[in-house]
């Protein structure tokens, strides 16, 4: 036998009787009077509707609240929470929307763009940024089509100018502006003015003039410094007084020839110019007085003598190369040095007088010339001895001997006959020696 399970809230009295399906509700009629609308309520729940008055039963909550951690609406699945009224976002997304980055290529584009120093470069940055963009969904778009374009035009620009020649007079401009007070490049032989005062200072540019004028210099030479580092005004300088003067001798073979108030200038290269590549130091004769000019040219060599003119002069300058390597000691403190120092002017006179004696000499200078040699083969004779002195005595006698020929009769005469200068360059208070009253630069005793 069975028994009935206790009447719940919501279930009817078993001495009520069975009761058939619920009819459906009408929602034109009330419901029967101690039912519930549409049904019980879910079972631990408290109905809808007005709650009856009077303290809430033990584990009830009270009308309007809800357990805590549950939810008013919406039943979940049995065994699952309740669900959350707000949709979550996936990790890495948020749900607000963030402003993407700038592409910085195409920031660089748009600066070389602008600047037009590169245009290559801007476009090809212009170009790699607008692919990174699409790809990476970053801005910037507008940023990168503005740098290909100016570049684009840049680049445009750069092929006209070396088409036609712009660029290469804009930088001819520049170099000019840049080396102003510089160094310049002149050419050997040429004489100009200078547009300064004096050749002293800073000079930047010339006018060329001809050389039969009046003029304040003339070119007679020049030379290239080397070195990455400019070595300074003093080195330029120095460099200057070194080799200027063998490249005058090389000049005016007729040293006779070059008048007292000549003196050597030289350009040489700034800072600036270094930098551009100027290395060249260009010698110069001048006036020695600050207002003076020259007046002719002072060449004399090759390009303007005759093969007799040419030959006397060699011959005699390097005789004169070995007088100036004279020791700066007295031959009391250095006897040794001048005795080798005769020996080499010894060497050098056998030398030119062997080269003398093969020119065949003709007309009006053979004669001058053939006296000449007689006496530089006497000075050649005075100079072994010299060289052979023991003590100083000795050798004073034969070096005053020795030069007795220098710059005396027979070389004056020789000159007149040859055409060329016949005037000693020095005073008369500068002669010394024994010989035939003849003028000379060697040493007093």
């Amino acid at each position: 036998m069975s028994i009935p399970p206790p009447p719940g809230p919501h279930q009817p009295d078993p001495a009520q009787g069975p009761q058939g399906p619920s009819p459906a509700p009408d929602p034109y009629r009330p419901p029967p009077q101690g039912q519930q609308p549409y049904g019980p309520p879910p079972q631990g729940q408290q109905p809808y509707g007005p709650q009856p008055y009077g303290p809430t039963p033990p584990g009830q909550q009270p009308y309007g609240q809800q357990p805590y951690g549950q939810q008013p609406y919406g039943q979940q699945p049995y065994g699952q929470p309740y669900g959350v009224p707000y949709q979550t976002w996936g990790q890495g997304y948020s749900p607000y929307a963030r402003p993407s980055s700038v592409n910085g290529l195409a920031i660089a584009s748009l600066v070389f763009g602008v600047l037009c120093c590169f245009p290559a470069v801007g476009l090809v940055l212009g170009v790699i940024a607008l692919v990174q963009i699409k790809k990476k969904g970053q801005s910037g778009k507008g940023l990168a089509i503005a740098g290909s374009i100016l570049s684009s035009l840049g680049l445009a620009l750069w092929v006209v100018a070396l088409a036609t020649g712009g660029l290469s007079e804009a930088w001819d401009g520049f170099k000019e502006g840049a080396t102003e007070g510089a160094a310049f490049s002149v050419v050997k032989g040429q004489c100009f003015d200078a547009p300064g005062e004096s050749l002293d200072g800073l000079t930047y540019d010339v006018d060329a003039v001809p050389c039969a004028g009046e003029h304040e210099g003339e070119v007679f030479g020049e030379f290239e410094m080397s070195g990455s580092a400019f070595p300074g005004d003093a080195a330029v300088s120095d460099a200057a007084d070194e080799r200027c003067y063998p490249l005058q001798d090389a000049y005016v073979m007729d040293t006779w020839s070059l008048p007292d108030d000549v003196d050597v200038y030289y350009f040489g290269p700034t800072r600036q110019s270094w930098r551009l590549g100027d290395r060249e130091v260009t010698c110069i004769f001048g006036n020695t007085d600050e207002t003076g000019t020259l007046t002719g040219s002072l060449r004399v060599d090759a390009t303007t003598l005759d093969d007799d003119q040419l030959t006397f002069l060699m011959a005699l300058n390097a005789v004169d190369e070995t007088f100036w390597e004279e020791p700066e000691e007295q031959p009391e403190d250095d006897l040794r040095g001048y005795r080798d120092w005769s020996q080499d002017m010894h060497d050098s006179l056998d030398d030119e007088i062997r080269h003398l004696r093969a020119h065949t000499w003709s007309g009006a200078p053979a004669k001058p010339v053939q006296a000449l040699l007689k006496d530089m083969e006497k000075a050649r004779g005075e100079w072994a001895k010299a060289a052979a002195s023991d003590d100083v005595d000795t050798f004073y006698t034969h070096y005053d001997a020795g030069y007795a020929y220098v710059d005396g009769p027979t070389t004056i005469t020789a000159r007149k006959a040859l055409g060329l200068a016949s005037d000693p360059p020095y005073d008369d208070e500068d002669t010394g020696g024994t010989g035939d009253g003849a003028g000379s630069d060697h040493l007093d005793v």
